[in-house]
C-alpha cells in the first residue's frame, strides 16, 4: 500500500466487527429523560487526525451498547461512526424531539472516551413531499425544516453539554443515488442548497462543529437512477459548495480490485472492471484520489478528505446481489 496522504481521513467500515457491535433494527426512542445534575467542563474542537480510524455502529435500539462501545476501544478506534436518523428523532411532527435513545448512545460513547461522527439524514414523512418516494431515503420538502434540526441536534451535543457530545456531523449520504434522493433524480444544485442550510444551522449552534459532505457512491451510472460522483461533486462546487463544508466526504469501494491499483489501471484490466446494465464501471478505492483532484482544481485543496466508507464484498458467490457491495458499508 502506498502511504496515507495527509488529506486522507479514513473511516474504517469492517463487517466482523461492524456485526460484533451489535448491529440491530433501529427502533424509535421512548420519551425524553430529565437532564443529569452534573454539567461537565467544556472542551476545545474535536480534531481529526490523519490518518484517524473510526468504526460504523449500529447500536439504536441495542441492548449490548455498552459492551459493543468497549470492544471499539479495545480494537484501538478513536471515533465511531453512527446514523442519527432524522425520522427518529422528530418523527411524530415537527417540534416533537424524542431524545432518549441518542443520550443513551452519546452518553455511552463518552463513557468510553469515543468520539461520534453522526450521519444524518432520512427525513420524516411530515416533511416529505407526498410526491416522493416515501419507502426509500429522500430529502425535505423544506431545507428549512432539515436546518432547524440540525440547529437542534447540534446545540444538545456541543462541547460542555450535560448530555454528551458529538463532534462532526455527515450531512446526508450518497444523494447521487436516486435511492438516497426520495426516488428522484439526483439533483446536486438541490443537495448543495440543503448543505447549505445544515451547515449555517449547524454553526450557529457550534462554531467547531466539524461538517462532513456527504459521501457520493462512486459509480458511472447516470439517467434517473444516479449521477456519476465526479459529475455530482464538480456540480457541488459550481453551485458554491466550497464554502459549506469543513472535510470532504467520500466512498472509497474496493469492489474487485487490489487497494494500490489506480482507477486508470483497473480500466486497462477486464479482470477489474465491473459492468452491469445501468451500473455503469465502477473504480477501486483510489478513485478517492480521483475526487480529491476536483477539490484542488476548484481551489479547496487546503481542506481534507474523509472516506466514510471502504471496503470489498465479502461474498464470493458471483450470483450474489451483494458481490459489489461494500464491507459493513450502512
Amino acid at each position: 500500500m502506498r502511504r496515507v496522504p495527509p488529506w486522507l481521513l479514513l473511516v474504517a467500515m469492517l463487517p466482523a466487527i461492524a456485526i460484533l457491535l451489535g448491529a440491530c433494527s433501529a427502533l424509535p426512542s421512548p420519551a425524553t429523560p430529565p437532564a443529569p445534575s452534573a454539567t461537565p467542563q467544556a472542551r476545545g474542537p474535536a480534531i481529526m487526525r490523519s490518518p484517524d480510524y473510526s468504526v460504523q455502529v449500529f447500536l439504536w435500539g441495542s441492548p449490548h451498547v455498552e459492551r459493543d462501545l468497549r470492544l471499539a476501544k479495545e480494537a484501538g478506534f478513536t471515533w465511531i461512526k453512527q446514523m442519527f436518523q432524522w425520522n427518529y428523532i422528530e418523527g411524530r411532527g415537527k417540534g416533537k424531539f424524542e431524545w432518549n435513545e441518542p443520550d443513551r448512545l452519546v452518553k455511552a460513547a463518552r463513557q468510553e472516551g469515543l468520539k461520534i461522527l453522526a450521519r444524518v439524514d432520512i427525513a420524516p414523512e411530515w416533511a416529505r413531499d407526498k410526491s416522493t418516494d416515501l419507502k426509500v431515503s429522500g430529502p425535505p420538502k423544506n431545507n428549512e425544516d432539515f436546518g432547524e434540526f440540525i440547529h437542534a441536534l447540534v446545540e444538545r451535543y456541543k462541547p460542555g453539554s450535560p448530555f454528551g457530545e458529538i463532534s462532526a456531523f455527515q450531512i446526508w449520504n450518497e444523494p447521487n443515488l436516486a435511492f438516497e434522493w426520495g426516488g428522484q433524480q439526483p439533483d446536486p444544485v438541490a443537495y448543495t442548497r440543503l448543505l447549505k442550510v445544515a451547515y449555517e444551522a449547524a454553526k450557529r449552534a457550534n462554531p467547531d462543529a466539524l461538517i462532513i459532505s456527504a459521501g457520493l457512491s462512486p459509480t458511472t451510472a447516470r439517467g434517473r437512477i444516479a449521477l456519476p460522483d465526479s459529475e455530482f461533486l464538480k456540480a457541488m462546487y459550481d453551485a458554491g459548495a466550497k464554502s459549506y463544508f469543513d472535510i470532504l466526504g467520500a466512498h472509497g469501494a474496493g469492489y474487485k480490485a487490489p487497494p494500490e491499483l489506480s482507477p486508470d489501471e483497473i480500466g486497462r484490466d477486464p479482470r477489474y472492471n465491473h459492468n452491469e446494465p445501468g451500473a455503469g464501471r465502477i473504480y477501486g478505492f483510489r478513485h478517492v484520489e480521483d475526487v480529491r483532484k476536483i477539490m484542488v482544481d476548484n481551489g479547496d485543496g487546503a481542506k481534507r478528505v474523509s472516506v466514510l466508507e471502504f471496503g470489498w464484498t465479502s461474498d464470493p458467490r458471483p450470483d450474489s446481489p451483494k458481490r459489489i457491495g461494500l464491507l459493513g458499508s450502512a
